[in-house]
């Protein structure tokens, strides 16, 4: 156990010391913010556009915003952050290959399968940690100029989409046990999301697949139930354990 918390301070250290903490927390701070800001600006931009757009022979009537508004920015910029994310972290093992300083710690008889259950522990944390920032400043700052109770199922859907980044994050690591470079990790990543989300494009495959998670945008609207994103919920959370469990033999094996 001690094993373990050294290293989960060690990475923890590496995280703060190269800056992707700092930069990851300031980013997903500034999605919180700029969600509601964007629903905020919405009508004032285009009153500001009116006269130019009436001269082109197009009209538009006053627009209304409220929580649903800036709950649909969340949904939209979320992704961009999960993006980010991926970017910054897909060096966690292919950095350590290159120096070499994975053989250092595994002198002193630290188990290999410890390295991936604490990266893999450490990434899940931080992306929980930023996801969530962003949605208790996005629900915080909604709260106070309009009202979230007029939204059904918030915080399943917050969920949902969490899941999906998690799912993302522990993809992220298991390309990491597998592959030697950063570009191999962000196109195996890359590469598996896009099937997923190929696969969902078929009516009877959709529930079964992560990908369908990053549909629950329409769920706080109402128009979809809960219930139809429970077996994706369920695969992709099943999913998530299963790439640990082969990232462990995978990364046991691995030539350092």
């Amino acid at each position: 156990m001690r094993a373990m918390l050294a290293l989960l301070k060690k990475e923890f250290t590496e995280q703060l010391r190269s800056g992707r903490i700092l930069i990851l927390i300031l980013l997903f701070v500034f999605l919180g913010i700029m969600n509601p800001a964007i629903a905020k600006l919405t009508p004032w931009v285009f009153e500001m556009l009116s006269d130019s757009l009436a001269e082109n022979g197009m009209t538009f009537t006053n627009i209304t915003v409220d929580a649903a508004t800036s709950w649909t920015q969340f949904f939209k910029n979320i992704p961009v952050g999960l993006i980010v994310f991926v970017l910054l972290q897909s060096s966690i093992f292919t950095k350590e290959y290159q120096n070499n300083t994975l053989v250092m710690t595994l002198t002193k008889g630290l188990s290999r399968y410890k390295i991936v259950i604490a990266k893999t522990f450490l990434l899940s944390i931080l992306w929980s940690v930023c996801y969530w920032i962003t949605f208790a400043i996005t629900y915080g700052y909604n709260e106070y100029y309009w009202d979230n109770s007029i939204l059904y199922n918030l915080v399943l859907s917050g969920i949902c989409l969490w899941l999906l980044g998690l799912w993302v994050v522990i993809l992220t690591v298991f390309w990491g046990t597998l592959a030697k470079s950063n570009t191999s990790v962000l196109v195996g990543t890359g590469s598996v999301f896009l099937i997923s989300y190929l696969v969902g494009l078929l009516p009877n495959l959709q529930k079964y697949t992560p990908a369908m998670l990053i549909r629950t945008a329409t769920l706080h609207t109402g128009n979809d139930s809960i219930s139809l994103y429970y077996t994706a919920m369920v695969v992709t959370a099943i999913l998530c354990i299963i790439l640990i469990a082969v990232s462990i033999p995978i990364f046991n094996k691995k030539s350092l």
